[in-house]
């Protein structure tokens, strides 16, 4: 399935999705109604309640919940990226102009507290303890990996299995968590539940891998930020990784020389793409994602076939395709 058929298999219950976002990002107060419509707008694939749609129109479940649900993993995910950009000084997210680049630093923190708290309200709504469990236990890896990360960055010594930890953490852990969530809004058992998990998150480290190579190889206009932005923010990823655990001596100093520099510009850092081109750090990423996306897909084989187990399988390979 290509990605217009997955979306039409859940094209109602998508169109809930964003009416819940809408919904459920104003307060009647002024400033949070304008950041919340920002949000809104900004667009976003919405993979993530995509995946938790599927998940349970697969174990067979299709009503109200799903949607709700799906908007709430929304407001977390937008709630983590408000964040994120304050932290990494991050001033366009999407090909526009960042919250924090819109309205301080100040501001943008509470707004993604409100975020956090509108999102829980509304799981909380649902009176399902297990629901609640799932969410807040992937909210708190993404703290965890945050934190780890920032412990991290400029540090050239990060090996392959702490970035993985990172990535499993900041990323993975909510892709999981949408899947899961599908499974528990099916009734599924508990081995086809922990199946679902497992597929969601390896999907996520398959996401999250082909972001860090993006980030180096691709273009401003289809990431809709500048090339570069992970060295610009002193992280290390795992193309680096390999360039520097692999390559020539002076490759490392060249790698720190570019995370020292605040030049998007600068002819550091442009030798440091040029590298990871020339080397193919890049590409064995790449096979690696791949690995992580035929994973995802190996935990779905003991499914019954149907459109969404079809769509679901389609996912991962959509993923690591993705803007190539």
């Amino acid at each position: 399935m290509n990605p217009h058929e997955i979306y039409k298999l859940i094209e109602d219950s998508m169109v809930q999705v964003e009416e819940e976002l809408a919904r459920q990002s104003r307060a009647g107060i002024q400033l949070i109604d304008s950041i919340g419509q920002y949000i809104c707008d900004s667009g976003g694939k919405r993979i993530r309640p995509a995946i938790l749609l599927l998940g349970a129109k697969m174990c067979g479940y299709d009503g109200p919940v799903g949607p709700r649900l799906g908007a709430v993993i929304e407001l977390i995910h937008s709630a983590t990226l408000v964040h994120d950009d304050i932290i990494d000084n991050a001033n366009v997210r999407r090909g526009r102009a960042s919250v924090n680049a819109q309205w301080g630093n100040e501001i943008t923190v509470l707004m993604g507290d409100w975020l956090y708290m509108t999102s829980f309200s509304m799981a909380l709504g649902e009176r399902r303890l297990k629901v609640l469990d799932v969410l807040i236990e992937a909210t708190r890896k993404m703290v965890e990996g945050e934190l780890i990360q920032l412990t991290l960055n400029g540090n050239l010594d990060i090996t392959e299995s702490q970035h993985l930890d990172i990535s499993m953490r900041k990323t993975a852990f909510l892709f999981s968590a949408c899947s899961q969530l599908g499974g528990i809004l099916g009734s599924a058992g508990k081995e086809q539940e922990e199946c679902l998990r497992l597929y969601g998150l390896n999907v996520g480290l398959a996401f999250q891998l082909v972001d860090d190579v993006l980030d180096l190889t691709s273009n401003e206009s289809i990431l809709g930020k500048p090339v570069g932005s992970d060295l610009k923010e002193g992280k290390l990823t795992l193309p680096l990784i390999y360039l520097i655990r692999d390559g020539e001596p002076r490759h490392r100093d060249l790698v720190r020389e570019a995370l020292r520099e605040n030049d998007p510009d600068s002819p550091n850092k442009n030798a440091v793409l040029k590298l990871v081109r020339d080397y193919h750090t890049a590409d064995r990423v790449l096979e690696k994602a791949h690995e992580y996306a035929q994973a995802a897909k190996d935990c779905l084989k003991n499914f019954p076939n149907s459109e969404a187990r079809q769509a679901l399988l389609s996912i991962p390979e959509y993923i690591v395709e993705r803007d190539r």
